[in-house]
């Protein structure tokens, strides 16, 4: 069974536009705070403050800005659970985990040539 794919007009996908869908897409997901909660999202279902923990540095106002933009990029799940107190718990969308397989190459991509930017920063800062 194959992903169902749904597109737009060509303009929303043209890189070369400014305006394109593709350019704001890009503009939500392609920043650190978002690559590591799909990083740590990738691994199991979270809890707020379990999330939290997980990314360190960031803080509450941060996290659920991203969250809520995930959320509508409808690349994570959020579920709520009727207790008092509310228990809410995200979890990766298909389209999340879909996304999850390029953080993990960028993760890699950056344990592999993180001596190298190093050197090239020292070089250029001396």
């Amino acid at each position: 069974m194959g992903t169902k794919q749904y597109t737009g007009s060509p303009e929303d996908a043209d890189l070369m536009r400014a305006d394109s869908l593709a350019r704001e897409i890009f503009a939500d997901v392609a920043n650190k705070w978002a690559f590591l909660i799909i990083e740590f999202l990738g691994e199991r279902t979270l809890r707020f403050s379990e999330l939290r923990n997980e990314v360190e540095g960031i803080s509450h106002k941060m996290l659920t800005q991203n969250l809520r933009m995930l959320e509508r990029n409808g690349l994570v799940e959020r579920k709520v659970h009727p207790t008092v107190p509310p228990r809410v718990e995200y979890t990766l969308t298909e389209a999340g985990r879909g996304l999850r397989a390029t953080v993990d190459g960028m993760c890699g991509w950056t344990h592999t040539y993180l001596g190298h930017i190093e050197e090239s920063r020292r070089r250029f800062d001396a």
